[in-house]
């Protein structure tokens, strides 16, 4: 029988570094949408949903007919979001499995690629020992390597998590790629069951120190791989410098002049 493919957009509007970036222009067009938009363009969707906890993401997903999950505003971290709008979706609207697949595309990436949500996809789907898979982008410079704002990954020669830190690892005097050094992009792909028991367990001291929910994960039991992914021309925002630079580089950008001819 074919698993299910649920994808959640978690998305808040006090987001603590940049409050309010959801729902900011970025080329005339509010961030979530181009995270909605890009998301939509991978085909094997079973379910497309936005998940917050704020009136103004409700009424701007009432406004342009994209189905809306609300959830508590108690939650720290996005996965925890995605946890509890998949278990209302799967109460209210059909049975979710424990094989089925729930995927998590988090709201601040609107240069994200369709191919980057099959990556996760066709990697969970063949590695069975996997209850996650996080995407890995490659990083290229210096500056990535040393931003606190993006969190980096080390894996085993089995590429699974064994760490993510905010800051530049694995150690070297200088940057170079000969270190291999790899990034969390945010998309995650989850085995229902195995998302089940991520929400059931504790926020671990790592988690709360590096501010990222990977962690509870390689404290308790493992179970997260990797999907590699090349570097490309792809930002994430986590501050208002960030959206300038996205701003700059989507206008450039072929997907977003595949959604941006269409009536907004």
């Amino acid at each position: 029988m074919k698993n299910k493919i649920i994808g959640i957009i978690p998305a808040r509007m006090a987001a603590s570094r940049f409050p309010g970036k959801p729902l900011k222009l970025i080329n005339g067009m509010p961030m979530l949408m181009h995270v909605y938009l890009r998301a939509k363009l991978y085909k094997g969707w079973d379910k497309l949903s936005i998940a917050g906890c704020d009136k103004e993401i409700l009424n701007f997903c009432k406004k342009k007919n994209i189905e809306y999950v609300s959830t508590s505003r108690r939650h720290k971290r996005c996965l925890d979001r995605v946890f509890e709008a998949t278990k209302k979706i799967s109460k209210i609207k059909y049975r979710i499995k424990n094989n089925d697949i729930v995927v998590c595309v988090q709201g601040d990436e609107p240069m994200l690629r369709p191919n980057m949500i099959n990556a996760v996809i066709k990697e969970i789907k063949s590695n069975k020992k996997a209850g996650s898979i996080v995407l890995a982008m490659t990083i290229n410079d210096k500056k990535q390597f040393n931003d606190p704002n993006i969190v980096k990954i080390i894996h085993n020669q089995k590429n699974e998590v064994l760490y993510t830190s905010r800051s530049p690892i694995p150690y070297c005097k200088e940057f170079n790629s000969k270190i291999k050094a790899k990034r969390i992009y945010g998309i995650f792909a989850f085995r229902y069951g195995f998302l089940k028991k991520f929400n059931s367990t504790k926020e671990s001291f790592l988690e709360k120190v590096e501010s990222c929910d990977s962690n509870r994960i390689c404290d308790n039991y493992g179970g997260q791989f990797i999907a590699k992914y090349p570097f490309k021309t792809s930002f994430s925002v986590d501050c208002l410098k960030d959206l300038k630079t996205v701003q700059r580089f989507m206008i450039k950008d072929k997907i977003f002049k595949k959604y941006s001819r269409k009536v907004y």
